[in-house]
C-alpha cells in the first residue's frame, strides 16, 4: 500500500506537458493527486482503528481479569449452618418433673483468600454458656440472643502442619466424639498447632480461660495430644495421650459463679476451687466396618494428677451405623464415670449428669435421616449424680431432636 503513493507520484511528474490533450492530462494529473491525498486519508483512518482494536482489546482483557478476579474470591466464601429443635424432658431424685423446648440455630461463614488460608465467622443462639448454644423457648415470644460463637484464623504452615488462632472449635481429639474431658459446643479461645501426619498427630493448644490481667481469676489452660493412626484392613486404630494443665487452685469461678462438681473451698460467701487440674489422658478408638454398616468403638480414660483423690474419669462406648444417607440410622451407648477432680467441670459434657462432675451412668442415643439434611434424634441419660461427695440422686433425661443441616 505505501508504494501507490510514490507511483501516483511519479506518473503525475513525468506525463508529458507538451501532449496534444495537455489538459486532459492536467486533468488526470489533478485526479491522481486527489486519489493520493484519499488514500493516505484511509491509512491514517486505518492506523487510528488499529489502535482503537488494541486498547478496545486490552480493556476487555482488563474486565475478564477483574471479573474472574472477582468470581474466584467469590466462589472461595462457603456457607454453612444447622437448626434443631430439641424436646427435653427431666426425671431427677428431690426435684419436680420438668420438661422444656429449646432450638439451636449456627451459622458459619468461611473464606479462603489464599490456598493455605482459612478465617471464619460464626453466630449462634443461646447465651453466654461456654458449653451449649441452646435457647430456650418462652417468655412470652420475646426475641432470642444471636452471639459469636467463632471467629478464627487458621494457617497452613506446610502440609500437615497448621496454625490455628482465635475463637475455635476444640483442637484436641475426642475418641468416639466423647465428651468426657471436653464437651462437643466448646469454643477454645487463644492458639492451636496441629500436625497431621500418615500415622502420627499431634495437637498443641494455648487458651485462654481469663485474658483480662486486671481480673483477680485471669489464667491460661495449656495442653497436648500426641498420637498413632494406623490402617488395618477396613479398620482404622488411632490410640495415644494428652496431658492438659488448668491452674484453678484458689480461683473464683469462671462462668455464672458455678464449679459444676469440681470441689471448693470456700470462706464466708466467697467460694474457690479446691484443686488445680494436671490432666493425664489416653485413649484409643477403632473405626471398621460390621454387616456393611460402620461402628465405632472407643475408650478414654483420664487422671488428675494434682488431686488427692476424686481424680480419676473413664469411658467407654460404640458407635454402630450412621444416619447420613436417607433413610439411614444410627445407634450409640456410652458408659462413663467421672469422679467429682478428675476434670473441670466446665469444659466437660454439658447434658450427661446436668453438666457436673461426681456422677456416673449410662446414655443411649439414636437417630434416622429421612433425607440427606434431616436427622431425627433421640438420646436417653440413666446417670447418678453426687456419687461420692453426696448422698446420690437418680437422674434421667430425655432429649428428642429434630436437626436440619446446610
Amino acid at each position: 500500500m505505501r508504494s501507490l503513493p510514490f507511483l501516483v507520484l511519479t506518473i503525475a511528474l513525468f506525463l508529458p506537458a507538451d501532449t496534444r490533450a495537455s489538459d486532459e492530462i492536467d486533468q488526470i494529473r489533478a485526479q491522481l493527486m486527489a486519489l493520493l491525498e484519499r488514500v493516505e486519508s484511509l491509512e491514517a483512518e486505518n492506523q487510528q482503528l488499529k489502535v482503537e482494536v488494541k486498547q478496545t482489546a486490552e480493556r476487555t482483557d482488563a474486565v475478564a481479569v477483574s471479573t474472574e478476579s472477582k468470581r474466584n474470591w467469590t466462589n472461595s466464601i462457603s456457607v454453612s449452618g444447622d437448626l434443631r429443635a430439641r424436646y427435653e424432658s427431666f426425671d431427677i431424685d428431690g426435684r419436680d418433673d420438668r420438661e422444656r423446648s429449646r432450638v439451636r440455630a449456627r451459622l458459619t461463614v468461611k473464606a479462603k483468600p489464599t490456598d493455605n488460608t482459612e478465617v471464619g465467622i460464626g453466630l449462634a443462639s443461646g447465651g453466654d454458656d461456654p458449653v451449649s448454644t441452646n435457647q430456650t423457648l418462652g417468655g412470652g415470644a420475646s426475641t432470642k440472643d444471636i452471639r459469636l460463637d467463632l471467629a478464627y484464623f487458621k494457617w497452613q504452615v506446610k502440609p500437615g502442619l497448621t496454625l490455628t488462632g482465635g475463637k475455635s472449635k476444640n483442637p484436641f481429639f475426642r475418641p468416639g466424639g466423647n465428651g468426657l474431658i471436653w464437651d462437643g459446643d466448646l469454643r477454645h479461645e487463644g492458639l492451636s498447632l496441629a500436625y497431621s501426619g500418615d500415622s502420627l498427630f499431634l495437637n498443641t493448644g494455648l487458651h485462654f480461660l481469663e485474658s483480662d490481667t486486671k481480673r483477680s481469676n485471669a489464667r491460661i489452660a495449656y495442653g497436648f495430644q500426641s498420637g498413632y493412626k494406623s490402617q488395618i484392613g477396613a479398620s482404622k486404630l488411632t490410640a495415644g495421650l494428652g496431658y492438659f494443665k488448668i491452674s484453678a487452685a484458689g480461683q473464683s469461678s469462671w462462668h455464672d459463679e458455678d464449679f459444676f462438681g469440681n470441689t471448693v473451698s470456700c470462706a464466708g460467701d466467697t467460694c474457690v476451687y479446691a484443686n488445680d487440674f494436671n490432666e493425664l489422658e489416653l485413649f484409643a478408638e477403632l473405626k471398621t466396618i460390621v454387616r456393611d454398616q460402620p461402628l465405632t468403638l472407643f475408650a478414654d480414660y483420664v487422671q488428675n494428677q494434682e488431686a488427692s483423690d476424686n481424680d480419676t474419669a473413664w469411658a467407654l462406648g460404640f458407635k454402630f451405623g450412621k444416619a447420613g444417607n436417607p433413610k439411614t440410622w444410627e445407634f450409640g451407648y456410652t458408659y462413663q464415670d467421672i469422679e467429682a477432680d478428675a476434670v473441670l467441670g466446665l469444659w466437660s459434657d454439658s447434658d450427661f449428669a446436668g453438666g457436673d462432675t461426681d456422677a456416673k451412668g449410662h446414655t443411649l442415643r439414636g437417630a434416622w435421616a429421612p433425607t440427606k439434611k434431616w436427622k431425627i434424634g433421640l438420646t436417653y441419660f440413666i446417670n447418678e449424680t453426687g456419687v461420692e461427695l453426696d448422698d446420690g440422686d437418680d437422674y434421667r433425661r430425655l432429649q428428642l431432636d429434630w436437626a436440619y443441616k446446610f
